[in-house]
């Protein structure tokens, strides 16, 4: 009953389906070849490993704080005990909060890369976008990052074109 229904369908719309023109596009091939986006890329990458260094020294103080307050607590008294664990959760908290601000969903990284790739991969849909009006695609597909295109044939890749009308050439 259901491969009835499923022919049914194809057969309905396959008057529809067989008139579309389709194309693709590999938006990673693309960005690769566009060096605006390559120097993003670097400074982007430049920033995270000194947010990440930053971090790091921090976790690595925490460790050595937690590691004087377990050899030293039997000496200290329970006053004493909790200035330190106090002394040692603020900084937790802090490293926390300095993590957030850095890596957060609206953290730094995230607006630093909002303002130096967002309009560069605005420009590449905006090509794109013009590439399959002016050539009455009805869909354009992205290939990269594992999108599921079993095969493809390179005269329908329109990723040159997409290059060549932001002004780049391969």
């Amino acid at each position: 009953m259901k491969k009835i229904f499923f022919a049914f369908v194809l057969f309905l719309l396959g008057g529809n389906l067989f008139a579309q023109k389709y194309g693709y596009v590999d938006t990673e091939y693309i960005l690769d070849n566009i060096p605006s986006f390559k120097a993003a890329q670097e400074q982007l990458d430049q920033t995270s490993k000194q947010y990440q260094k930053e971090l790091e020294t921090i976790q690595s103080e925490l460790q050595q704080m937690y590691k004087n307050f377990q050899s030293e607590s039997v000496l200290l008294s329970a006053d004493m005990k909790r200035k330190r664990e106090d002394v040692i959760i603020n900084r937790e908290k802090e490293y926390k909060n300095l993590q957030k601000k850095y890596f957060g969903p609206s953290g730094e990284l995230f607006k630093k890369r909002q303002t130096l790739v967002k309009p560069i991969q605005d420009e590449v849909y905006n090509a794109i976008k013009d590439i399959a009006n002016e050539g009455s695609y009805a869909v354009i597909f992205d290939k990269a990052n594992g999108t599921t295109l079993i095969y493809t044939n390179p005269k329908f890749d329109l990723s040159d074109q997409v290059l060549q009308k932001l002004g780049y050439k391969n």
